[in-house]
């Protein structure tokens, strides 16, 4: 029998923007994060990353061809190979093979991720912005997954990213904390969407503070729960902001 693969490294999150939201949405990104942004890569110079000012990168963006705004992941494991096999074994589809070295697979519900060689290691800290004082990062990458593939896509992630899950039923949620990771991850089901769609969570010390900052950079309120506030990006991205406490936000 082979060996199971050992578990991803670090993850990646690609924030993926159609040609005429790419530049309103990487500027609103290079903002809300604080970090700069990477000279452009590719064959059409259609990618980049944001660069930390310390600790590893862990967003990138892409200018896509066509398409509407979407996140994806990049799961970064020893040996990408291997790690697509086990990953067809337990329910991803094989998209594309790189000749880069890198693998484009897609979940049993149909989200998109690739499997890539390069490690991570160092958590970038949440920033200090000085002018209302308090701290924030981007922490948590989320999956919103139709309810009649929730049960199969929540054990095709457990099985892909390892770790120590924590599930719990109110709500109905699977959370793979972030550990030596810059991202948590967490899977809840979607009651009306018929496709699987994502999200991230910014954590902040000052939930009111950081809300107004994001909306000066040009993101709009949604909608505002106890401890959240919901949010859409410029680019059409959706995020989250969550208050945390300040010993809890690394």
């Amino acid at each position: 029998m082979t060996a199971a693969p050992p578990p991803p490294s670090w993850l990646t999150v690609f924030l993926d923007f159609p040609a005429a939201e790419f530049e309103a949405g990487v500027d609103f990104w290079r903002g809300s994060t604080g970090y700069e942004l990477s000279p452009v890569r590719g064959a059409d110079g259609e990618f980049a990353t944001l660069l930390p000012p310390v600790g590893d990168n862990y967003l990138r963006v892409q200018r896509l061809g066509d398409g509407p705004t979407r996140l994806h992941l990049d799961v970064h494991v020893d040996d990408p190979w291997a790690s697509a096999e086990a990953a067809e074994a337990a329910g991803a589809e094989l998209v594309e093979e790189s000749p880069h070295g890198y693998f484009v697979m897609r979940t049993p519900a149909g989200f998109t991720f690739c499997l890539v060689p390069h490690p991570g290691a160092e958590v970038p800290p949440a920033l200090v912005w000085p002018t209302w004082q308090h701290r924030s990062r981007v922490t948590r990458f989320c999956l919103d997954v139709p309810r009649k593939k929730y049960a199969a896509e929540v054990a095709f992630f457990q099985e892909l990213l390892g770790g120590d899950w924590q599930q719990v039923a109110d709500p109905e949620t699977a959370l793979r904390p972030a550990g030596c990771w810059a991202l948590d991850v967490r899977l809840q089901p979607a009651e009306v969407s018929a496709e699987v769609t994502s999200h991230l969570h910014i954590a902040t010390d000052d939930l009111e503070a950081e809300v107004e900052r994001l909306a000066e950079l040009g993101a709009m309120p949604r909608a505002s729960r106890a401890g959240k506030t919901i949010l859409e990006a410029p680019g059409g991205t959706a995020l989250c902001v969550v208050e945390v406490e300040p010993g809890d936000l690394r």
